[in-house]
């Protein structure tokens, strides 16, 4: 097959799935279309939703409503059936395996959803001019994760037809955006086994051209949502009959960001998204936060989570309120090993398309990749994170985010010979 030919199938399928983005626990199109194209790759075990993800590990799990919304769009997509009811309940996300004699077992981790923001329409948007801009209203791939799901494909294929002796893993994991999808998959059993796992990541402001062998500073993060409830009445004729939710919710707000920061490292809370009350004369007997801390190591997350959850839960009591709080994603911190970071910066010296290998840097947000990675190192593997530079004309997570399509075959190749030169060196 010609460079330009396997571009071109490269880019067709991403384009295929930037039309078709999906939140977490909702790929089932996504799914469909990654177990559709490894069956026509071949490959030696293949699992499936369920087949992947450790019982009562997800989190951030929409309701049925949601699911069943989501679920009969991917059917009127085209997705095959077979595969839709193996996906039931939001059980999404897939695992290929490719046996190749003895060898080590070498991972590689893909995430694939997509983003609960609108695309742009402006006419320079690339995938808007060209067609294949996002057909969700409310949703879209803007994060790379299309490109990811892509690069996963180009893999096995690459694999399955290289020299290569060993076990290939390819994980195809759910709920990255909502770092609800790598603590099942770390917890399936199916990294028991892997002796080095490799993740990948797009952009991450790194042009196209570009490559980072390992990517450290990881923050830890942990996602939760507060529901306050309090006591409604006439604001005007009973005002103190009532128990003000919001005003509850009002003063953790407040209190959340004056936690007194950590001197062991960087510290992060946010109150991302807040609600509550029904009318202006109506004391709210309702109210919720939406939020996050982070923490430079998994000790300072858990630092900030302890006087969050300390916050909230004082702040119900001043007000007369109570709070129920709920874990809604969560990731740890992890370190790339030296080991595959330095066979992975010398592969990139010698990848067409690649004209800077640059060593290591940090990332300074969260992934819950962190989780497979400390999983297979718990073991006694190796694990690093990588990063492809893409020419990317808006941030990560904007209405504009896209990617350069020429990254996808730097990708394919820089990550297929690393596979091969790891099993091959076995660091």
């Amino acid at each position: 097959m010609s460079q330009q030919t396997r571009r071109d199938r490269l880019v067709e399928l991403r384009r295929e799935l930037h039309r078709h983005p999906e939140p977490a626990w909702r790929e089932f199109y996504t799914t469909c279309r990654i177990v559709d194209e490894l069956e026509t790759i071949g490959v030696d075990e293949l699992y499936v939703g369920p087949e992947v993800l450790a019982e009562n590990e997800r989190m951030a799990v929409p309701d049925e409503d949601e699911l069943a919304r989501w679920y009969d769009r991917a059917r009127q997509a085209g997705a095959r059936e077979d595969i839709l009811e193996r996906l039931e309940g939001g059980y999404t996300g897939a695992l290929a395996v490719v046996e190749r004699g003895e060898g080590p077992t070498v991972a590689l981790r893909v995430d694939i959803d997509g983003l609960l923001r609108e695309e742009s329409t402006d006419d320079d948007h690339v995938p808007a001019e060209a067609g294949f801009r996002s057909e969700h209203a409310g949703a879209m791939h803007a994060c790379g994760h299309d490109a990811h799901a892509t690069i996963g494909l180009g893999v096995v294929e690459a694999i399955k037809d290289s020299d290569f002796e060993g076990t290939v893993k390819v994980l195809f994991q759910p709920g990255e955006e909502m770092v609800a999808g790598g603590k099942p998959m770390a917890k399936s059993g199916h990294v028991d086994d892997v002796d080095y796992l490799l993740a990948v990541h797009v952009g991450l402001d790194h042009p196209t051209g570009e490559v980072v062998a390992g990517i450290d500073g990881f923050l830890a993060v942990s996602h939760f949502r507060a529901e306050f409830e309090g006591v409604p009445a006439h604001a005007g004729g009973k005002p103190d009959e009532g128990e003000n939710a919001v005003q509850a919710m009002a003063t953790a707000i407040q209190n959340l960001y004056a936690i007194p920061r950590h001197s062991d490292g960087a510290t992060r809370v946010n109150a991302g998204l807040v609600g509550g009350g029904t009318a202006t004369n109506i004391i709210p007997e309702h109210a919720f936060i939406e939020g996050e801390v982070r923490g430079e190591t998994t000790e300072l997350k858990d630092y900030m989570r302890e006087r969050a959850d300390r916050v909230l839960d004082n702040a119900a009591e001043m007000h007369g309120c109570t709070v129920e709080r709920s874990t809604e994603g969560e990731a740890p911190s992890a370190e790339s090993d030296e080991g595959l970071v330095e066979i992975v910066h010398g592969v990139a010296g010698e990848t067409r398309g690649v004209d800077n290998p640059v060593r290591r840097d940090t990332l300074g947000g969260s992934e819950d990749a962190t989780y497979l990675m400390q999983e297979v190192q718990r073991n006694g593997g190796l694990a690093a994170y990588v990063g492809v530079g893409t020419d990317h004309p808006g941030g990560h997570h904007t209405a504009t985010f896209d990617v350069d399509e020429d990254s996808l075959p730097i990708a394919v190749d820089l990550l297929s010979d690393s596979i091969r030169e790891i099993a091959r060196r076995r660091p």
